[in-house]
Formats: structure tokens, sequence, C-alpha cells
């Protein structure tokens, strides 16, 4: 949406910005200017917001700067585990997190616990795939799981890996 801004800290985001992501990815992948991370935070800004207030705990899957995490806590999220294989990318998502006075929980995947209503992960396929059985079982029933990172030949690829657990429908691309 237009009114939804992802801006570095060193410049003044614009006048029609209402809600604004102060991020400084650092070492780790997430600036905001990637498709997929677009898409996923276009899924996060478009959802109704009776959806919105499901949202009581959020997991970003190999968060990165912590982009989708901090994007899901300014549209309602009120607990969010951001989650990375990379230190670099734990402490980036920290630093960003604070630089948006979002609380979060930021750690190596073992963070993860339990069962969340919105979980998100934009990796690549190959990882996705791998991570089907892990990630399904993250998702609390009747929650959303979004996926990003892949390319549309690559969709088919993804549904036929995750459905033993969820049917999953292109939102975007």
């Amino acid at each position: 949406t237009s009114d939804f801004w992802i801006v570095p800290t060193w410049h003044e985001p614009p006048a029609e910005a209402q809600r604004v992501i102060r991020l400084d990815p650092g070492m780790a992948f997430g600036t905001g200017t990637h498709p997929t991370t677009r898409m996923c935070l276009r899924w996060i800004a478009t959802q109704p917001l009776e959806i919105q207030e499901q949202w009581t705990r959020v997991l970003d899957y190999g968060c990165g700067s912590g982009i989708l995490a901090i994007g899901a806590a300014l549209h309602g999220a009120r607990g969010s585990d951001a989650v990375d294989i990379d230190t670099s990318a734990v402490q980036s998502t920290e630093l960003n997190a604070q630089a948006n006075g979002v609380e979060l929980r930021a750690g190596l995947p073992e963070l993860a616990q339990g069962q969340y209503p919105l979980v998100l992960a934009n990796i690549l396929a190959t990882p996705l795939k791998l991570l089907a059985p892990l990630l399904c079982e993250y998702v609390q029933g009747g929650g959303h799981l979004v996926l990003a990172g892949i390319l549309d030949r690559q969709a088919p690829e993804l549904q036929a890996a995750y459905a033993s657990w969820l049917k999953l429908q292109v939102s975007d691309e």
C-alpha cells in the first residue's frame, strides 16, 4: 500500500507515509527492495483487521534483517519470534526492531517454539521444501503460512512438497 514505507534511518520518510519501517540491513538479507520481500509485506498490509487481530504470535523464519517480523508488528502482531541460522542476521534484526520501537525475540532457529497464527518464510525454494514438515508444525490450526523466495515455475514443486500438511495457493507473483 502507498502509505507503508521502508526508509533507511538516515533518510526522512515522505509526508504520505503513515506506517514506516526504519531499516538498516547491515550484513543481513532484507532491504525491502527485493520483490519477494515486497510481496510478503504487501500480503501483511492488505489483510483485513479481523485477520491481523489474530496475530497474537508471529514467526519470521529466516528473518534476515527482521523486516517481515517488524512489518507484522506494525500491522498488529503482538508477539514475534524472528529466527535465522546467521548470527549477524539475528543481531541486525534486534537493532532494526529497536529502531522501530518493536518488541520481538530474535535468535537461532531453536528459539521458535509452539504454534503461531502467522508463519512467514522468505527464503529459497530448496530450503522451503526441506523445511515443509517443520514450518507446517509451527502453523496454528486456522493460521496462515506465507512462503516467498520462489520463482513462478517452482510453485508446483512447493505445492507438492507441502500437500501432506496443507494446500498452498499462489496469492502474488
